[in-house]
């Protein structure tokens, strides 16, 4: 099996839980993506086979780098097309992002059993130029808005291997104790979240505020900002650009805010955490609300547009979340009723259907 992916951890992860998966049943799998996309491959099993392939977007860069982007799209698409001639797949998965689009232009070509697996509410463009083009669609989100004409399954959003073995894992009740919030913003929407989080923090009530450990995801370039707002209110704050521990950290969260990526509200749902959601503003298809919308309506979530984002809002919300009796538990069990843990294994069982082994 090849899997095409790239751009964003919200296209890899799912990616890589379908790889671990697939080589637990016994299957090669082919990792196919660009330069960007390999940084986000390090967790993947050893044994996936990595591909670099030269892929662009003509949504980024000046004008010399949109000329040049049907010249390494191209190159890229005759990498793809030797190396399957070399070793034909049985099938291809594409999870989007540009660095997709070669491989799946190549499995297209060569008429190899394919499909696509979308993680947002709304395809994405690679993903949208591929989904009359391919064999099967799954999407994670129900219902995901399609072309016309067009059938998908629902199989979910694959979860990390992690994040599947803390699945469901028990809500600790709020008791006199510390409360653990947790902060994450993914790798393009961390920043507004980092400076809009501590302040709504350092107006909680002070009963409230003193008895919060805080876990915030803050960029590189944001962290010493985020260290200092915390250490000025008080609070004790885990300030770190990554979280290697997420599964862990999501199981002690007593409260998650959170950007509202595919990936992110899979692993919130699998575990069944409370959140407030944050959707991406500059996202052009607006996906992230959509994305947050079954959380939302099923009250395991609240929603929180960036403009809405006022210290006193925020704060009242988080508030209210933590103090009102039995609501935070509630909202975990609400969470956890709509999360896929198996996700990974209905994907995989739409995987052996397209290559014909079942």
């Amino acid at each position: 099996m090849v899997i095409a992916a790239g751009g964003t951890g919200g296209h890899m992860f799912p990616a890589q839980a379908l790889s671990e998966a697939m080589l637990a049943e016994g299957w090669r799998v082919r990792l196919a993506t660009d330069t960007r996309g390999a940084r986000y491959a390090g967790n993947f099993p050893i044994n996936v086979d990595r591909q670099v392939l030269t892929a662009a977007t003509f949504a980024r860069g000046g004008l010399i780098a949109k000329l040049a982007a049907p010249l390494r799209i191209g190159m890229g698409i005759v990498s793809a097309l030797a190396s399957m001639l070399r070793d034909r797949p049985d099938a291809v998965i594409g999870f989007g992002g540009y660095p997709a689009l070669p491989t799946m232009a190549a499995a297209w070509v060569l008429r190899v059993p394919r499909m696509i697996h979308e993680q947002n509410g709304v395809l994405g463009r690679v993903n949208a130029v591929f989904a009359k083009r391919v064999n099967k669609v799954a999407c994670a989100v129900w219902p995901t808005e399609l072309p016309a004409g067009v059938a998908a399954v629902h199989t979910g959003n694959p979860v990390r291997a992690s994040i599947r073995q803390a699945a469901a894992a028990p809500y600790s009740e709020l008791g006199a104790g510390p409360i653990n919030l947790l902060v994450f913003g993914g790798s393009q929407g961390a920043t507004v979240l980092s400076q809009k989080i501590p302040p709504a923090i350092a107006v909680l009530p002070q009963d409230l505020r003193r008895r919060l450990f805080v876990a915030h995801q803050a960029r590189e370039a944001d962290h010493q900002q985020v260290v200092d707002a915390y250490a000025a209110i008080g609070v004790t704050a885990d300030v770190t650009p990554f979280f290697e521990d997420m599964a862990q950290r999501l199981v002690a969260a007593h409260l998650v805010i959170s950007r509202a990526g595919a990936s992110s509200v899979a692993d919130i749902a699998a575990i069944g955490r409370p959140s407030i959601l944050v959707p991406l503003a500059i996202a052009i298809r607006d996906e992230q609300t959509a994305n947050a919308r079954g959380l939302v309506d099923a009250g395991a979530a609240l929603l929180f547009q960036e403009p809405d984002l006022a210290a006193a809002a925020l704060s009242e919300a988080i508030t209210d979340i933590l103090t009102t009796p039995g609501r935070a538990a509630e909202m975990a069990s609400a969470a956890m009723a709509l999360g896929r843990p198996d996700a990974a294994e209905r994907l995989m069982t739409e995987v052996k259907e397209l290559a014909g082994l079942t």
